[in-house]
């Protein structure tokens, strides 16, 4: 999904990591995380609230945020959702 969002820009295609930061390495504008939102939200249902995710953090945090973070917030959505809907 990030390789998505690149996908308009003049990006060296590199290894994106865990400690990949959406704004100084991806150099991601706030348009492009509400595209990733979107994305995220078309994949996983409302399950994965990126909005939500974000609105907890100040500034400083959404701009350092990294994509570990972002996995582990999507690995604890998933849980959650799957605990509320037990098979």
């Amino acid at each position: 999904m990030i390789r998505q969002v690149l996908d308009g820009y003049e990006w060296e295609e590199g290894e994106v990591t865990m400690r990949t930061r959406f704004g100084s390495d991806l150099e991601l504008e706030s348009i492009d995380l509400v595209t990733l939102a979107g994305l995220l939200e078309e994949r996983y249902g409302r399950s994965v609230n990126f909005a939500e995710f974000v609105a907890g953090m100040d500034l400083e945090e959404i701009i350092e945020l990294d994509v570990g973070r972002l996995v582990e917030h999507i690995c604890l959505c998933l849980k959650a959702a799957d605990g509320a809907h037990p098979r």
